[in-house]
């Protein structure tokens, strides 16, 4: 799988699905979509299944982690982090494919 995850990152999505308390939630899905200001945007949900011919899964720092093969293609060596600081707080994404993006940050064109 072409996704990395940083240990923040896996930190925070292990704290969120903890406290939504849905032990139904095993997964965090990262895929990408049509839209957004630049044209792509990534998609970033949980969920309790996924499709063993249609996904690709790994597990990161202990979070269940899955790609449909179709976003795998835009997402291939992407780092998943997760920052905090007095600007702003939230999920970053570092796509090498990324061609350009816009100041918001959930959106790429490649």
């Amino acid at each position: 799988m072409s996704i990395n995850l940083t240990e923040a990152a896996a930190s925070e999505i292990r704290r969120v699905m903890d406290e939504q308390n849905r032990p139904e939630l095993k997964y965090v899905r990262v895929g990408v979509v049509g839209g957004g200001c630049s044209g792509f945007q990534y998609s970033f949900d949980f969920t309790n299944a996924y499709d063993e011919t249609a996904d690709m899964v790994t597990e990161q720092h202990g979070v269940g982690v899955v790609v449909d093969k179709k976003s795998d293609l835009f997402l291939d060596g992407t780092t998943i982090d997760f920052y905090t600081g007095l600007e702003k707080r939230g999920f970053t994404f570092n796509n090498p494919n990324a061609v350009k993006s816009c100041g918001c940050g959930s959106s790429f064109s490649a």
